[in-house]
């Protein structure tokens, strides 16, 4: 299945590879001798026209229905990203093409809004950046994320954010006029208060003082945030989960969730290849740990298992977690956000006759 293209880390990605994807119809090898001469990759940004833009979600595990992805692919480069295999419905590799190769949805805030305003929609929250960071770099420049932002701000759509980046922070504006009417949670993904982890496993994401530092920043402009430990990685991470919550505790996180490492499709041996290219001495013992987990396999996409896992590790990393949070006093589920003050903006009524 895999076609290992660079052998070495590539500095600033999350993977050196390219491994063929599931749909491929053909395997380029090259050869390794080679590999140390190929130029270094570089992130190419496309901009496409999206036919739709809020997705509907069935699992009965995820705790929402409705969601928007500006982008597709991810500069973050976290090896461990469960959406890495969607880019092989564009014939993409999820190696290294999956951080390499971004899709732009330039056209999202204006779909939202002809999504928004038909008669058919019935307002819940939306969440947005699941797949990929909706803050990634390209947003710097694109905005997009934004324009989704003023455009459910006119609607009084309320949202749920996900990010692990500090360029959240830019929209306190809107943020904090959409927390004011209980219209927007957010939630900033940490998984290591280690920065040369962090830099293995997430390359081009934020440090983690700078998330720390954005918990902060939202918490004192009354914006309700929470931090999510996604993935715990059993011998990886999972020794950090105590201290994770409290210094997110400590800068102002009101509510704290996680999910087990996930390990889909093509993720299984780019995770794999990682481990051995970073923690060869530790590689084995990490995947029979996880694996403990998935009921002997390096996965199990069974609703309810696939987030939390089973066994031994399984339960005594969700009763560590649970500890910390009641002492970290982060129990506390954050109040449902208002879907009551949705409108269709006056003007917006207008065009639609």
């Amino acid at each position: 299945m895999n076609s290992i293209l660079n052998t070495a880390p590539i500095k600033g990605r999350g993977t050196s590879e390219n491994i063929d994807h599931r749909f491929a119809h053909r395997t380029i090898v090259q050869d390794p001798e080679f590999a140390e001469c190929a130029p270094k990759p570089v992130t190419e940004v496309r901009s496409t026209t999206a036919r739709s833009i809020i997705s509907r979600n069935n699992s009965p595990d995820v705790g929402f229905n409705l969601s928007v992805n500006p982008y597709q692919g991810c500069e973050h480069g976290c090896v461990y990203c469960f959406a890495r295999p969607t880019h092989a419905f564009h014939d993409l590799s999820p190696g290294l093409d999956f951080e390499t190769r971004i899709m732009a949805k330039t056209n999202a805030a204006e779909l939202l809004e002809k999504e928004l305003s038909a008669k058919s929609y019935s307002c819940e929250p939306i969440a947005i950046g699941v797949n990929t960071d909706a803050y990634q770099p390209a947003e710097r420049e694109l905005e997009i994320t934004r324009a989704i932002l003023e455009t459910c701000l006119g609607y009084r759509q309320p949202v749920v954010l996900i990010t692990k980046s500090n360029l959240i922070l830019r929209d306190l504006d809107i943020l904090g006029e959409m927390a004011k009417l209980n219209l927007v949670r957010t939630s900033i993904s940490i998984t290591t208060l280690d920065d040369d982890l962090k830099r293995r496993m997430e390359p081009r994401a934020s440090a983690s003082a700078s998330r720390l530092k954005t918990i902060r920043k939202l918490s004192e402009h009354a914006i309700p945030v929470s931090v999510m430990l996604a993935p715990v990685i059993p011998r990886i991470n999972d020794h950090e989960i105590e201290n994770i919550l409290a210094a997110s505790r400590e800068n102002g996180a009101s509510h704290a969730s996680y999910v087990l490492l996930r390990l889909p499709l093509e993720v299984e041996p780019l995770f794999w290849n990682w481990l051995n290219m970073h923690y060869p001495q530790r590689a084995n013992a990490v995947m029979r740990a996880i694996e403990s987990c998935r009921g002997g396999k390096a996965y199990d996409a069974t609703f309810y298992k696939r987030m939390r896992g089973e066994g031994l590790i399984a339960r005594m990393i969700a009763r560590r977690f649970r500890l910390a949070k009641k002492r970290c006093d982060m129990e506390k589920n954050s109040k449902a956000l208002n879907t009551r003050m949705f409108r269709v903006p006056h003007d917006r009524q207008l065009d639609l006759f």
